[in-house]
């Protein structure tokens, strides 16, 4: 890791790379105090961060895709927001919209990889007969890769979720319930329960039966993971609008290609 850095960090834009060792230093900062509380799960995530850190780094020099400079800012804080605030520093629970804000950043970040993986086939200088695709079909391939990204990430949630036993889709508290599986008769008929004040949840530890008592109703995820998919078509959505203009006008429009890889070759 430090070879690699040490080799390929000086080619890169100076406020790249400030930004890059500054949240580094954050990241060894966090890692020893999690070391010191033997936090090791904390600790593996302070790896991970490491690790993804280097991805913009490995992208541009390895597949010669030039990532702008306003990208590569975005994706390290990106990075550091989601695993080392949100996952260690709990800014998930602490703040509602946490998760909310990073999904539909994550949509749009995922629209402009989506957006520059045609737009690049679309202007190759190298091609005898380069593509040319008409703006509406680019920016829909672009919110259908991101769509597909953010679905995917789901999936990964969920099966994270039943396998270890984890709670990446967040639990919440809900208040109204409506239910098929309430009706008595067995029909196909909803039953609504507003105004849940509370629920008990029994459950054996130990071989002693336990209760817990919560206001409202639990909320096994499936909020949480439509409302990520929602923020995901906003953010998705809204690149795919700003890479349609883009098409259209280049030079009116040039800010967003500060959001939008190019080839190197």
């Amino acid at each position: 890791m430090h070879k690699f850095i040490k080799e390929n960090i000086k080619e890169f834009d100076k406020k790249t790379i400030i930004v890059y060792l500054t949240l580094r230093l954050l990241v060894f900062i966090v890692m020893i105090i999690q070391i010191l509380h033997r936090n090791w799960e904390a600790v593996f995530l302070c790896f991970l961060t490491l690790f993804l850190f280097l991805v913009p780094f490995f992208i541009d020099k390895k597949f010669k895709i030039d990532l702008p400079t306003p990208l590569e800012i975005i994706i390290l804080l990106f990075i550091f927001a989601a695993e080392i605030l949100g996952e260690i520093q709990n800014f998930y629970g602490i703040f509602p919209y946490w998760d909310m804000l990073l999904h539909t950043l994550n949509g749009f970040l995922c629209g402009a990889i989506g957006f520059s993986l045609i737009d690049i086939l679309n202007e190759s200088k190298h091609k005898k007969k380069p593509f040319k695709l008409s703006p509406v079909y680019v920016a829909l391939v672009a919110f259908c890769f991101s769509m597909t990204i953010g679905v995917l990430w789901e999936f990964f949630e969920y099966g994270v979720d039943k396998v270890m036993k984890y709670d990446m889709q967040k639990d919440k508290i809900v208040y109204n319930v409506s239910s098929v599986l309430l009706n008595e008769n067995g029909e196909n008929v909803p039953v609504i329960l507003e105004d849940i004040s509370s629920t008990t949840i029994y459950y054996e530890e130990n071989g002693e039966v336990k209760e817990e008592n919560i206001k409202g109703y639990l909320d096994i995820g499936l909020n949480d993971t439509m409302e990520d998919l929602l923020v995901n078509f906003i953010g998705a959505f809204t690149f795919s609008v700003f890479g349609y203009l883009y098409i259209k006008n280049r030079e009116k429009y040039k800010l967003v290609e500060g959001f939008i890889p190019k080839s190197k070759e």
